[in-house]
């Protein structure tokens, strides 16, 4: 589809397709993630994140990384 425009998530949203992979996720993890510079979501007007798909990979990677191979988040960083 050209023109189509990626779908954006609520960090609700992300929470709950997060949590499968990640049952000890939590909102305020996404948000401390976001606060270390592991992910930038785009912001609404509102001031309510916005992620898209490529925000959503990036959280999963550094997550499996810090969990599978226990490395801090400045050297994921």
């Amino acid at each position: 589809m050209t023109g189509a425009r990626a779908q954006v998530r609520s960090i609700g949203q992300v929470l709950a397709a997060l949590k499968v992979d990640f049952p000890d996720i939590s909102i305020s993890k996404i948000r401390f993630l976001e606060t270390e510079g592991l992910v930038t979501p785009e912001r609404a007007p509102s001031g309510y994140r916005r992620y898209v798909e490529s925000d959503i990979e990036r959280l999963r990677y550094v997550l499996t990384v810090q969990r599978d191979h226990y490395l801090p988040l400045k050297f994921i960083r």
